[in-house]
């Protein structure tokens, strides 16, 4: 996985916690993991309400990062865990449940993504204009929600590609596996992203105007 520590402030890359405003069921009283995938994989909808409630609010965090909204990311929260209790059958124990999770997760933001207004043939055409690269320290004062909020404005292609590579860790070959791109692509989109992030920040501090 990749290191983000040179790209965003270190924070970031934990920062998972649910949205305001999403819907989110209590927690419950936790069985052994174990016992939680053996009943899930039973069918026991008592189980499965305690699997989504022990990982739902984390993932959540993760989809709205991928999503322009709540709705959106609890929409994709939804097809995750369908597909979680699809293909439960499938972990064999080789790392983490969340980490299995997650990468369902994500991969469920990006298939959304691509099916939705923006169309693959357009993932990664941003028509911007790579700006000459600002100080780059002038991020590491910014809060994780402020650096959230300043690639929420990003045009999308090189968003997606700044949040998979800098905010979940994956590598320029995973990305490339997973979009269907060349990983030099996915580096050209990196650079552009956080070039456009610093420059972003800057208008907003009034060193440039737009």
């Amino acid at each position: 996985m990749a290191d983000a520590g040179s790209l965003l402030p270190s924070g970031l890359v934990c920062a998972s916690d649910a949205p305001p405003g999403a819907r989110l069921p209590m927690p419950v009283s936790p069985d052994t993991l174990d016992d939680l995938l053996l009943r899930c994989q039973r069918h026991e909808p008592a189980a499965q309400r305690a699997l989504y409630a022990r990982y739902a609010s984390k993932m959540l965090g993760v989809a709205r990062r991928y999503a322009r909204s709540v709705a959106e990311a609890e929409d994709i929260l939804q097809d995750s865990f369908v597909k979680v209790f699809t293909r439960l059958a499938e972990f064999r124990g080789e790392g983490s449940l969340e980490g299995w999770i997650r990468r369902i997760v994500v991969t469920t933001a990006i298939n959304h993504w691509q099916s939705g207004r923006l169309r693959r043939q357009h993932l990664l055409l941003d028509d911007v204009a790579e700006p000459a690269a600002p100080d780059a320290s002038s991020l590491d004062r910014l809060s994780v929600a402020e650096v959230l909020a300043l690639m929420e404005q990003l045009p999308d292609g090189c968003r997606l590609v700044l949040m998979l590579y800098a905010v979940d860790g994956y590598t320029h070959a995973e990305i490339g596996e997973m979009l269907g791109i060349q990983e030099s692509t996915s580096k050209a989109q990196l650079s552009k992203a956080r070039k456009q992030l610093l420059l972003l920040h800057q208008r907003q501090i009034n060193y440039i105007r737009p």
